[in-house]
């Protein structure tokens, strides 16, 4: 029967909740277990598609299409697993089940309230991902944190299960331990506070999780546990660290994962954390640096520059530096800066790469063309991703095909050529503004040509399957609406743009490349979904391969 833990968090939002539930999985899966995770977001959103993600952070997919939370992305690299629609839920997804199931009259004739029917909804919900995956341990994180009226109803249905299974269930609560500048003194009451608050909810948490920008001392300790009613050694140290990756390995030192067993009454498998103390030890002592920029539109809110839009891109970027045992140095780069002053983009030739990533609507599409033009030109590393990939097209189309009015009917619907557009029948439904069913979301199939870089970047991770011709079939993950217009594909060849990878179902073109560059690649999925600490994705590998190149 597996456990279930769930993962709550106080003071503050964006402390690291979701690497702390990641890590804890990978802890508790280096010990020989079979684990799963879920994140439960208290938005009546049905899911994570219709964020802004400078708001949100990164809309991230499945391998079956759902739009969800970032930390499922997180879950993903830790674990080294794919997870599928039963591993996120939010309050949208359990009105709408509950609403539908009582218009079909599934509840028998009941009055159906908020208490018992939602969080029965949500223990349903988390049971089916424990019997689907079949998994020792579920973690679920509960979004937000606790006082907030949207969570609530979760936190309801993590104490019914513990009242149901009181040895099967644990709570841990992730919270802030601030240390105010002026005062120079770690400060436990926020945290104090926030068990209170857990408390007045059912709820005793079993662990917590002292998260700070420095290791927790001794008395801080001792205070946390007689105010907050735990044990010293249930109060883990989670000080700032370098990387995301040396978490686990700094939640071991207090013993987290023998801990949690123990709790559980379970005996320790085995301990192999080897291949992620590697990664930590690379990690810490690469020296040599790599210069990557992104340009993109999704980063600024105000005076801050937040990244969480990008996230998975900036781990794929890692992984494969990391690989190299290279030093990752990321620059955030504005496109539109590009369009008010050409002549910034000579900034570009400090740059060792340079990725445009996925991104919707008409802010800075000009920046990006002008971006796309100069890399192609001056031979640096080029990557692009979803619209990085159609953008590259109206840049070739517009400037070696001689069509000067390409564009994509995304941004200028009644173009002369467009030479990015949508399917026939997404036609009718974005008219009729219904845009659900517009998108290609989730994992297809594309098959790539042998003898092309693409080719070359997965034969050498070994991932795919090989036909008799040596081409090799992978499957990717898309979220977008527009595609290379096939009416003017043959144009497009015949002027030199290979169209190394295409989508053999529906002969869409997945992967394009320029020859006689050092590499310029672009894709209409995001390989950055897929890609893994210690497997990272074969195309990122491969452009970093050439940025590192550059450098040199």
């Amino acid at each position: 029967m597996a456990r279930f833990i769930f993962v709550a968090g106080g003071v503050m939002s964006g402390i690291g909740k979701g690497v702390a539930t990641a890590s804890i999985g990978k802890i508790l899966q280096s010990k020989g277990f079979k684990v799963t995770a879920i994140k439960i977001d208290p938005y009546i959103n049905v899911d994570a598609g219709t964020m802004n993600p400078i708001e949100h952070g990164e809309v991230f997919v499945t391998k079956d299409g759902v739009e969800c939370d970032q930390d499922v992305g997180n879950y993903e690299r830790f674990l080294n697993e794919e997870l599928t629609t039963e591993n996120y839920i939010t309050t949208g997804r359990v009105y709408e089940t509950v609403i539908r199931k009582e218009r079909n009259l599934e509840y028998g004739g009941k009055c159906v309230e908020v208490v018992p029917h939602i969080p029965d909804e949500v223990i349903s919900r988390i049971q089916k991902a424990a019997r689907k995956t079949k998994a020792d341990f579920v973690l679920i994180e509960i979004g937000g944190t606790v006082g907030e009226y949207q969570n609530l109803l979760f936190l309801e249905a993590g104490r019914m299960m513990k009242l149901q299974h009181p040895k099967d269930v644990l709570f841990i609560l992730v919270s802030y331990l601030p240390v105010p500048r002026i005062i120079g003194e770690m400060k436990t009451k926020p945290t104090q506070y926030a068990v209170r608050t857990l408390n007045s909810a059912g709820i005793q948490p079993d662990i917590i999780i002292a998260r700070s920008e420095m290791p927790l001392d001794q008395p801080r300790k001792n205070k946390i546990s007689i105010f907050c009613n735990v044990q010293e050694k249930d109060v883990i140290s989670a000080p700032d660290a370098e990387s995301i990756y040396e978490v686990p390995i700094n939640f071991e030192k207090d013993n987290l994962g023998k801990l949690i067993l123990k709790k559980f009454g379970i005996r320790t498998k085995k301990e192999n954390l080897k291949d992620w103390q590697r990664l930590v030890k690379i990690i810490k002592n690469a020296k040599k640096k790599v210069k990557i920029g992104i340009v993109g539109k999704y980063f600024k809110t105000g005076d801050f520059t937040l990244t969480d839009s990008y996230i998975s891109v900036i781990e794929a970027v890692k992984h494969s530096a990391w690989f190299y045992k290279t030093k990752p140095e990321l620059t955030w780069l504005s496109s539109e800066v590009y369009e008010k002053n050409a002549t910034a983009l000579k900034e570009l030739k400090n740059f060792d790469g340079i990725i445009v990533p996925g991104g919707f609507g008409n802010r800075g599409v000009e920046g990006k063309i002008k971006v796309i033009e100069y890399c192609r030109k001056n031979k640096i590393p080029y990557l692009g991703l979803c619209l990085g990939m159609q953008l590259a097209v109206v840049e070739f189309a517009r400037n070696i095909c001689q069509m000067k009015d390409a564009h994509t009917t995304e941004i200028v619907e009644h173009c002369k050529y467009p030479v990015i557009d949508t399917l026939s029948e997404q036609k009718t439904l974005i008219r009729e503004k219904k845009y659900g069913g517009t998108m290609r979301l989730g994992e297809y199939p594309c098959l790539i040509k042998k003898g092309s870089r693409a080719h070359l970047a997965y034969l050498k991770s070994r991932q795919g399957e090989q036909n008799k011709k040596g081409d090799i079939l992978v499957q990717e993950r898309h979220r977008h609406r527009y595609e290379l217009n096939n009416e003017f594909r043959k144009n497009l060849e015949d002027k030199g743009l290979i169209m190394s990878g295409i989508n053999p179902e529906r002969d869409l073109v997945e992967i394009i490349e320029i020859s006689q560059h050092p590499f310029f690649v672009a894709v209409q999925f995001h390989p950055e979904f897929k890609s893994k600490p210690l497997s990272p994705s074969p195309l990122f590998r491969e452009f970093i391969r050439a940025a590192i190149h550059r450098s040199t």
